[in-house]
């Protein structure tokens, strides 16, 4: 039965993953969006950096730092180590710089959809804290609730199952090369810890996951960061030839041989959207938490987040091994590449290094993904869920996250790209229609800033028609 599902999963997946469907519609947005904003990924970076910084509007609001690292713990996970050496193993090393290219034009995606998402949020009366995303913006502004219950389904589909069973899965996967383990037994037990580990966490609610993935994700990104670094110094005479060859092979006739859906470039975009999820609509979640006093301080704040993940540790993960000359090839493909390519340099700390990293990165990922879809469920049942129902949503995450830990890995990783792909095929087309109103936003702010004032956002002067629970007035 399972081969059934995955024949079928595999088959709509291919289907979307054509040249006209996904892949346009993230570059083309992307695009635009970078065009028509003057590139604010770039251009207001400095102001980026200072608006990450800001303590929340409120004494108990989440910051946009807090926010940042949420969407982050999400963003940075497995997919910058396993996804990237899969994606060089299967596409080539040019899926490399198609990976760029999806972060770059992907950050101004993140820019609309995540300002959407602060001025479209909602007040939680419990808690006087906000909370929103795509499916709110597409309820509100759209005035299409079917659809926003359509994209809280996907993104349910996507991080409960699609995203943990591919993290839990990889997680175990990173010890398949000690002698100790055991295709029978080890990742049924990899599988129960991580479960444990897993419903601790998310039973204690949304300020405990915020609270460690704030304090996990910044040391465990600066260290592997400053592993790949050292190793990449150490080879550094590689470095032009390698560079010479992520460039040679992003445009060869060769790297597209096989196929679109084998290319360098099909590889390069499936796997930077795992990664960085520029456009998905998953961040934005994330982004409505913030406690700001102007939408766009949180666009600014969720495109520096891509850049985060793939051009500074996608990036590491991409550099780290080519520079050791270990020769990418499909039965590497994965944590075996990786860990080859730290055993040249390192010996055999380099695949207990990997394994560390696969374990802390793919850990907060597992919280991370949880994180977003308690918003989503509250969506589709047009209120809190009650004890009772949050109880059985949790347990049904942890078993799934153990079933992640014994799938095969055609399964898990065909899964994850089906549903990411639903995704971008509902929230792009949204962002673009609502776009207007994040470019009028984004002229507000710099107007403000330009006139020397800490930007305050008035929604009816930017407008927006619909009725908002904040941005109504000056005191908001």
């Amino acid at each position: 039965m399972i081969e059934s599902i995955h024949s079928v999963i595999s088959n709509i997946s291919n289907f979307l993953y054509q040249p006209f469907i996904v892949p346009l519609f993230l570059v083309a947005a992307g695009l635009y969006f970078s065009i028509r904003m003057k590139f604010p990924q770039i251009r207001l970076f400095k102001e980026t950096i200072r608006v990450t910084k800001e303590k929340p509007m409120e004494g108990s609001g989440i910051s946009s730092f807090g926010a940042l690292m949420v969407s982050t713990a999400s963003r940075v996970g497995t997919g910058n180590i396993v996804g990237v050496s899969s994606a060089i193993c299967l596409g080539g090393p040019g899926a490399v710089f198609w990976m760029w290219l999806i972060a770059i034009f992907g950050a101004s995606s993140a820019f609309v959809e995540s300002t959407l998402a602060q001025i479209y949020k909602r007040e939680d009366l419990v808690t006087g804290h906000s909370y929103g995303g795509p499916s709110y913006y597409i309820q509100t502004a759209l005035k299409c609730r079917w659809l926003g219950i359509i994209f809280s389904v996907f993104v349910l589909l996507t991080y409960v199952i699609g995203y943990n069973l591919l993290a839990s899965y990889n997680i175990q996967t990173s010890l398949s090369s000690y002698s100790f383990y055991s295709e029978g037994t080890t990742p049924a037990i990899v599988g129960i810890l991580l479960a444990i580990l897993f419903a601790a966490c998310v039973f204690g609610g949304a300020k405990r996951l915020t609270k460690i993935t704030s304090y996990l994700v910044p040391v465990m990104g600066v260290i592997y960061v400053l592993v790949a670094i050292g190793v990449i110094l150490y080879n550094f005479t590689n470095i032009p030839s390698m560079f010479a060859l992520i460039f040679k092979d992003a445009f060869s006739f060769e790297a597209g041989a096989g196929g679109f859906a084998g290319s360098c470039i099909m590889y390069g975009i499936k796997r930077g959207l795992y990664s960085n999820e520029a456009g998905m609509g998953s961040a934005p979640n994330a982004a409505a938490s913030a406690s700001v006093s102007h939408p766009v301080k949180q666009g600014l704040v969720q495109s520096f987040s891509v850049f985060i993940d793939t051009l500074v540790i996608c990036t590491a993960t991409a550099l780290m091994c080519l520079s050791t000359g270990v020769s990418p090839n499909g039965d590497l493909s994965g944590i075996p590449y990786v860990q080859e390519s730290l055993r040249s340099v390192l010996g055999g700390i380099g695949p207990i290094f990997i394994t560390i990293s696969i374990g802390l990165f793919g850990f907060t990922t597992l919280i991370g993904n949880y994180y977003y879809t308690e918003g989503c469920l509250r969506f589709i049942m047009a209120k809190r869920p009650g004890k009772t129902v949050m109880t059985v949503f949790r347990i049904i995450a942890t078993i799934i996250v153990f079933v992640g830990a014994i799938s095969s890995a055609g399964f898990a990783w065909d899964s994850a790209d089906l549903c990411q792909a639903l995704m971008v095929v509902v929230n792009i087309p949204c962002i673009l229609i609502l776009s207007p109103i994040a470019f009028k936003a984004l002229k507000n702010y710099t107007d403000q800033r330009n006139a020397g004032k800490e930007p305050v956002y008035i929604a009816k002067e930017c407008g927006v028609k619909q009725d908002t629970d904040f941005w109504n007035k000056e005191e908001d």
